[in-house]
């Protein structure tokens, strides 16, 4: 007679699932991204992710919470940490810096035993200073290391680059669905819920097209305008035996030869014809957005407007409050946040009611918290910093108030993310404000200005240094019809051909506005 030990299958082990990742989202024109701009922001090896882990998770990004929180709910499982590096967005990752990074993923990786499963959380418009395809370079390495039968899962900004390497080395890429990006966590559990149906067996196709057009940043919400339609379109097409489809647009000032939009579409490989479906759907969309190509314009308020409605809304209590959106100097694309031309101009029209928020000015920053609450001093505005359009300027300011340290975002893409923001200053300029931070964010929380003494209720008008995420987060007092993009200098100018594209693959609109593609068969 057998025993019970016999006569039940033992219980399948938990699944070791690695996690691990790189973000940066590159612009070509910024400053070389460094080791500390990584070790500032986000650099946690496998006992820092074990502590974020073990806490509030927090420090984590909200993709790398979601995929933990969702195979949490499934079920028992091992998170194998390996290695996250994060910074904030900006020039090409020094190449041996990059090759470092590797070399410990790898490492952590061979040192692990038994990988069931890899969850990468990455951007997808990395660069090295040696590489246009960065994002392909972990997820090759990643392959390599584990084989081919591990599922490889990743999670991606709807601003990267897909590559023929990044397709063939992972099974499944998961981009974001909104601009701003406030679906990260949803796609973080969508990453989970694949990863567990891939451990009981399935198994996958994925087709890439790539799109030759770039598209402004501006251009790229997804509340409304030709890209939201393009994904809500291509999620109604996302039923069994689709997996999943992703619609990268790109991000413009990476000036690479990765650039353009990526359609990834991915479909279940037990289905009869599921290639065939995966090939059919990623052309359908791609002649759909190379159709709609001519709406994907930029349409900015000039300085002179710009002056016209402060002085209006000023001026006459019954208009809205209104937002200024310096897109072209968004640190959130690789912008220094530091440039003056609003604020300058601005002083210079007698608008004397107002907020400013973030310049981007360490310097600057510690000098207010050396003089102290209420002193007055003379200011001079990128004292450090020798990057185009980061032009000094010296003005008379008085310290209002002063902060430091780490806050937890409230709303949009940074709620619930925890953000240092280092040495803060509120100053005063006249009859401006001004909040001064000494880490580099955009101003796409509300909390970045409230902790300074701003109340936002009462603001007539505010300047933000943002693209696009100051949307999801101000629009409980800003809603779209208040916000207003402007035409300044800045290193994430939307209009495309103020970039200097030099390194993307041509013929490309709108670049070429004349060109002729067909979808490949």
């Amino acid at each position: 007679m057998n025993s019970a030990a016999e006569s039940f299958p033992a219980t399948p082990p938990p699944p070791n699932i690695a996690l691990l990742g790189f973000s940066l989202e590159c612009n070509r024109s910024a400053p070389i991204t460094d080791r500390k701009a990584f070790t500032d922001a986000l650099y946690l090896d496998a006992a820092g992710i074990h502590r974020e882990l073990d806490r509030d998770q927090s420090g984590l990004p909200a993709t790398l919470n979601g995929f933990c929180t969702e195979m949490d709910k499934a079920g028992k499982w091992n998170p194998v940490p390996i290695l996250l590096a994060e910074a904030p967005p900006g020039g090409p990752v020094e190449h041996a810096f990059f090759q470092e990074m590797l070399a410990t993923m790898r490492t952590g990786l061979n040192k692990a035993t038994c990988i069931d499963g890899v969850y990468l959380c990455e951007h997808g418009a990395g660069l090295s200073t040696e590489l246009d395809d960065a994002d392909g370079a972990v997820f090759e390495m990643v392959r390599d290391v584990v084989g081919p039968d591990v599922p490889i899962i990743s999670t991606l900004d709807l601003h990267g680059h897909v590559t023929p390497s990044m397709q063939r080395a992972v099974d499944v890429m998961i981009a974001y669905r909104t601009n701003p990006h406030v679906d990260q966590r949803e796609r973080g559990e969508e990453a989970a819920k694949v990863m567990n149906s891939m451990l009981a067996g399935m198994k996958t196709h994925s087709y890439l097209i790539k799109v030759p057009m770039i598209s402004p940043a501006v251009s790229l919400l997804t509340s409304a305008g030709p890209y939201a339609e393009l994904i809500d379109y291509g999620q109604s097409l996302a039923r069994a035996p689709i997996i999943n489809i992703s619609i990268l647009a790109g991000f413009a000032p990476a000036n690479a030869s990765t650039n353009g939009m990526s359609i990834v579409v991915t479909t279940d490989a037990s289905v009869d014809k599921a290639y065939q479906l995966a090939r059919a759907t990623a052309r359908h969309l791609a002649q759909r957005a190379w159709a709609d190509r001519h709406r994907y314009t930029t349409q900015l308020t000039s300085l002179d407007q710009a002056v016209i409605l402060c002085k209006e809304v000023l001026n006459d209590a019954r208009k809205p409050a209104i937002i200024l959106a310096d897109v072209a100097d968004n640190p959130g694309g690789g912008g220094r946040g530091n440039t003056v031309f609003i604020l300058r101009r601005l002083l210079e029209e007698g608008i004397d009611t107002g907020t400013l928020g973030m310049m981007i000015d360490p310097a600057l920053a510690a000098q207010a918290h050396d003089r102290g609450t209420g002193t007055l001093f003379r200011a001079t505005f990128n004292h450090n910093d020798p990057i185009r359009f980061s032009e000094q300027y010296r003005v008379n300011v008085r310290v209002l108030k002063l902060n430091q340290g780490s806050c937890v975002g409230r709303r949009g893409v940074y709620a619930g993310r925890r953000v240092n923001l280092g040495l803060c200053a509120l100053l005063q300029i006249e009859g401006l404000q001004v909040v001064v931070a000494s880490a580099r964010h955009q101003c796409a929380d509300p909390v970045f200005l409230e902790r300074m003494g701003v109340d936002l209720s009462r603001l007539r008008v505010l300047v933000v240094k943002s693209r696009g995420h100051f949307r999801a987060g101000f629009d409980e007092y800003f809603p779209a019809e208040q916000v207003f993009e402007i035409d300044a200098p800045g290193l994430t100018t939307p209009v495309i051909r103020q970039l200097g594209l030099t390194r993307v693959p041509r013929p490309i609109y709108p670049l070429d506005p004349e060109m002729q593609w067909l979808v490949p068969e």
